[in-house]
């Protein structure tokens, strides 16, 4: 009877052990993210960090944010990271989103020709470089992709009471650094995030001839997808890595991404709204 209770008691024991150990999410994720996080070589510094520090893997999928949001709607993503503020407010109304959270910003930048045949250089804000850009119909590449640099581009060209039309406006349909290969092409300006053109610039002619107005502030948030709607989804693991992105040293790394080698961050960590 001695024996047998002291058995149990050893066994108890071993299982108090394993319960007291730490559990990790199981699996790895799907990460739904613009291609400017791609492009930049952000995620390239971000996700081995998080995959050695969770165990974790992450599958990346890098769209525009339309398509990453559409992603997370269709459950077949379980964490976005994208930059459209309205688009992402209606996701969460919906009910798509568990948490939305900022992360980091940086800012667009219209760029082109040095030649400048638009004479946009001086404009005294966006709006009046895109009613510049019109006027005298200049070439111009979109993106046309729903992602949210191109939700920024037509808000301006609707600030600016134009709506930019076939001859000179060319929609690319693609990513940032293919969209900034086909206005380099073409001679032609274009609305890109100051990272991405950053990490391209050595490839192209184009340079920076619209900066600055507040109106260019580009936000990122990290979305969280519900598993009230899609109840497969790892939250868990999208939760960790939520809070990876948010986490001091994370939000160190995204401050000195892009010094060493453009001598300025790309990213700028945002924590608060």
């Amino acid at each position: 009877m001695t024996s047998l209770f002291h058995r149990l008691a050893f066994v108890v024991a071993l299982l108090s052990i394993g319960c007291s150990q730490p559990a990790k999410p199981p699996g790895a994720i799907t990460l739904a993210t613009t291609t400017s996080t791609r492009d930049s070589g952000l995620l390239d510094v971000l996700l081995p960090m998080f995959e050695r520090e969770s165990g974790v893997a992450v599958k990346v999928v890098a769209v525009g944010s339309g398509q990453a949001l559409e992603l997370g709607r269709r459950g077949d993503a379980d964490v976005l990271l994208t930059h459209s503020p309205k688009a992402e407010e209606e996701f969460m109304a919906d009910g798509h989103g568990d948490s939305r959270q900022p992360v980091m910003h940086n800012d667009f930048v219209i760029v082109g020709p040095a030649s400048d045949p638009a004479a946009i250089q001086g404009a005294d804000s966006a709006i009046e470089a895109f009613r510049r850009i019109a006027v005298t119909e200049s070439k111009f590449v979109s993106r046309g992709d729903e992602s949210g640099t191109h939700a920024k581009e037509l808000s301006i060209w609707k600030a600016a009471e134009t709506s930019p039309h076939r001859g000179w406006y060319l929609r690319a349909g693609s990513g940032m650094a293919a969209t900034l290969r086909i206005a380099n092409e073409k001679n032609a300006y274009t609305l890109s995030d100051r990272g991405t053109f950053l990490a391209q610039s050595k490839q192209l002619d184009l340079v920076i001839l619209s900066e600055g107005d507040s109106l260019l502030r580009n936000p990122y948030a990290v979305i969280v997808v519900s598993t009230a709607k899609h109840a497969h989804i790892n939250q868990a693991a999208a939760k960790l890595f939520a809070g990876f992105l948010l986490s001091p040293t994370t939000q160190i790394a995204i401050a000195k991404f892009g010094i060493d080698r453009y001598g300025q961050p790309l990213f700028f960590p945002n924590p608060t709204p």
